[in-house]
């Protein structure tokens, strides 16, 4: 029987993080897949990070990832690179994750193809095409030119049947990224006494890095670390900071050298899940994290004002504060004075997955391309 060839490309951590899984469960069935992996690089060291920690070795390395690219680059490049990637592999299916530019460009380029294209992660919206900039256009884009659309939750399936994405091609998976959670939790716990964490204190993590924070969102965001540091003299908060300079900056000027505030570099994906785990609260504008943290029972602080994983809102675990210095300091404050709050959020079921949605997904694609 003729093997189904799997060509999955990813370009930034996340993504790597979310797909790796989907990789290594690929890699089980020789006898029915020939996976091949393609990276775009449009993040470099970040990537490789993750592709180290899953022992991936990519096929197809297009390592577009240039000094101050932008997203006319990183477009173009995909693009046209992908174009020369299929030639040489012919893959019955390309599978694309999120709303990256690499996953749209590399849909498009696919679909320029005449190539079948699979979206994990389909399906998420918050129905503001400039919010978050240029995620939202990016997976309604790759959404609309797949042709398997592999749907984490229930909401996101109703999303797809109201962009009247045919029912047959949507299929709910649950998120892969709690694939890689579990897995990573259980077999990588890392030595985090470099961080130089207080175990007396609490410790609240932080990360900031998206495009819509850049400027006086994540100066706002600074200051109410620093008022929450000043009023709470239990609790400590560590930032691995984004290399983007747009990050890097205003953190810098605002919480360097600062008490009880610990700034670090961007951490790999093994030990940010122990510190996910260690940690009493999580403040984030990073997607991946909202899914994560639930798994492991802490309450997410969502820096944004929307959010394309109403999830988890709605569940309880994670709530909406935007980038108000005055929102953030009462939210964060209300759970470390009040017990049945914090335990409301922290013991709130997680919507996003069981660990088993990568193996769904190789299950369907076997059923539709054998």
């Amino acid at each position: 029987m003729k093997k189904i060839k799997v060509l999955t490309v990813f370009g930034t951590r996340p993504e790597a993080i979310k797909m790796a899984p989907l990789v290594k469960e690929f890699e089980k069935y020789p006898e029915t897949f020939k996976s091949v992996v393609c990276v775009t690089a449009q993040h470099r060291q970040m990537l490789d990070q993750v592709l180290k920690l899953f022992d991936i070795k990519p096929d197809y390395d297009l390592n577009i990832m240039k000094p101050n690219q932008n997203l006319w680059t990183i477009t173009s490049e995909v693009l046209l690179l992908m174009k020369e990637v299929f030639e040489e592999c012919k893959p019955d299916i390309v599978l694309v994750h999120g709303d990256t530019t690499t996953s749209m460009a590399a849909a498009l380029s696919a679909f320029y193809a005449r190539i079948p294209v699979g979206h994990v992660e389909a399906g998420l919206r918050t129905f503001d095409k400039h919010y978050p900039f240029p995620e939202e256009i990016n997976r309604v884009f790759a959404d609309a030119v797949c042709t398997y659309h592999f749907a984490p939750t229930e909401t996101s399936v109703e999303n797809l049947v109201k962009s009247a994405i045919p029912k047959e091609h949507i299929y709910k998976t649950g998120n892969t990224v709690i694939d890689a959670l579990l897995h990573t939790v259980e077999n990588n716990k890392a030595d985090l006494s470099y961080i130089g964490l207080d175990p007396n204190l609490k410790t609240i993590l932080l990360t900031s890095h998206r495009r819509e924070n850049f400027g006086e969102p994540i100066r706002n965001i600074c200051k109410a670390v620093l008022e929450l540091v000043e009023k709470n003299k239990d609790i400590q908060v560590v930032y691995p900071v984004h290399l983007n300079p747009n990050v890097q900056q205003p953190v810098k000027e605002l919480l360097e050298g600062k008490e009880r505030i610990h700034l670090i570099e961007p951490m790999e994906y093994a030990p940010f899940c122990s510190l996910m785990k260690e940690a009493h609260i999580i403040m984030t504008d990073s997607g991946g994290v909202q899914e994560e943290a639930p798994s492991l029972g802490k309450p997410v602080l969502v820096l944004r004002s929307t959010t394309e994983r109403p999830e988890a809102v709605e569940y309880g675990t994670v709530k909406l504060v935007g980038t108000n210095t005055n929102k953030i300091v009462e939210e964060v404050q209300k759970l470390l004075d009040n017990p049945d709050e914090y335990k409301k959020m922290s013991e709130s079921i997680n919507p996003y997955g069981d660990g088993l949605s990568c193996q769904r997904i190789v299950e369907i694609i076997k059923k539709e391309l054998a």
